[in-house]
């Protein structure tokens, strides 16, 4: 069968062959020096089908082993607005993830460019990433992410205490974001003391606690009832009335549809993007 191309060595000695099928054929290294000098070196190839990168790495005498796959993007060229409410949709492996890691510089570009504010988060530092997230960034998971053995002051805090607030002043912005979800009464209470929509809360007011102008939600609803999860698509829409930009991912028609815009995944394309009525 026919080998697919390398995508990337880190050595033009190295050369890796892969079926299309994914299975290696052959890996021939000319590296002469010592097993340990050997064991840096790697070999990526692109699947165009699958739109994957994987990885082997060279192992000496162990030869070459697969290391991990990573989702790709293809060439897309996206622009979001401040202030936008946009939903991501696409099957598993289609991109979202990878497009929501790199929309909160989780994760930079391999190549091509990402613009914030002008400016190009490829090359930005890891301290510049960082700073971004902390300020500018919040983010919500599907699976709360809540820290168990926190209460849910404290969780809210979690993201204060890495920015450098004061005792005292995060406990203010704490209290003031349990009232704003509706938990002001929960305040010592902890994750496994809480409802599932109880711990989205919980998140959200994390999300909030350094005032972001962008909030990343992923599958916010995919653990909730069909009730909650319209409880906490109503706190989304309103963080979105307030100027906020909201972009979320989500395999769910009625959760996309309360977006403003709709942009959908495929095999790591734009298959289409389009503007809720």
């Amino acid at each position: 069968e026919e080998a697919i191309n390398v995508y990337a060595c880190t050595s033009s000695d190295d050369s890796i062959r892969v079926d299309i099928n994914n299975n290696l054929v052959n890996a021939v290294s000319a590296c002469r020096g010592s097993a340990g000098d050997c064991q840096e070196r790697r070999c990526g190839f692109l699947d165009p089908g699958m739109n994957k990168i994987t990885t082997y790495v060279w192992e000496g005498g162990g030869g070459w082993n697969m290391r991990f796959a990573l989702e790709t993007l293809d060439g897309i060229k996206l622009t979001i607005r401040e202030g936008e409410f946009v939903a991501i949709m696409g099957p598993s492996g289609s991109g979202k993830s990878t497009a929501l890691n790199l929309l909160g510089c989780l994760d930079r570009p391999t190549s091509g460019a990402y613009l914030l504010g002008g400016r190009d988060v490829a090359t930005m530092s890891d301290d510049e990433l960082s700073t971004i997230r902390s300020e500018r960034v919040g983010f919500i998971f599907q699976s709360f992410n809540l820290v168990s053995s926190l209460t849910v002051l404290e969780n809210i805090e979690v993201p204060l205490f890495y920015a450098g607030w004061s005792g005292r002043k995060a406990r203010a912005r704490s209290l003031e974001l349990a009232e704003r979800v509706g938990l002001g009464d929960r305040g010592g209470h902890r994750p496994t003391e809480l409802s599932g929509g109880q711990q989205q809360r919980v998140a959200i007011a994390r999300a909030l606690a350094n005032n972001p102008t962008i909030i990343l939600a992923d599958e916010p609803t995919g653990n909730l009832d069909s009730a909650t999860g319209l409880e906490i698509m109503g706190m989304l829409r309103e963080l979105s009335a307030e100027g906020r930009t909201i972009i979320m991912v989500t395999h769910e028609d009625h959760v996309a549809a309360q977006a403003r815009r709709i942009v959908t995944f495929i095999d790591g394309l734009i298959q289409s993007d389009r503007e809720v009525a």
